[in-house]
């Protein structure tokens, strides 16, 4: 995938996982969001075999967005706060 494939998918994913556990990052905050997301998702997903982040598809973009909300969780957990869209 290229870069301009790794940011789209970043938005779309970043702003999914926001808009279902709640958030106001932003859009440079949901495609950093998106991104790490599909990184850690992809690695979830291709450990338990189930697939990986291979291009623009709806199968990659659900695993991103499972990445995103893992990241969403692991942030808030480390936080000690609950982020609320505004």
């Amino acid at each position: 995938m290229g870069l301009v494939s790794w940011i789209v998918l970043g938005l779309i994913a970043g702003v999914i996982a926001e808009f279902l556990m709640g958030g106001g990052l932003g859009i440079i905050g949901s495609i950093v969001l998106g991104i790490v997301g599909a990184i850690v998702g992809g690695f979830i997903a291709s450990a338990l075999g189930v697939g990986d982040v291979s291009g623009l598809n709806v199968g990659s973009v659900v695993i991103a967005v499972i990445g995103a909300c893992v990241v969403l969780l692991l942030v808030r957990a480390t936080r000690g706060t609950s982020a609320t869209a505004v």
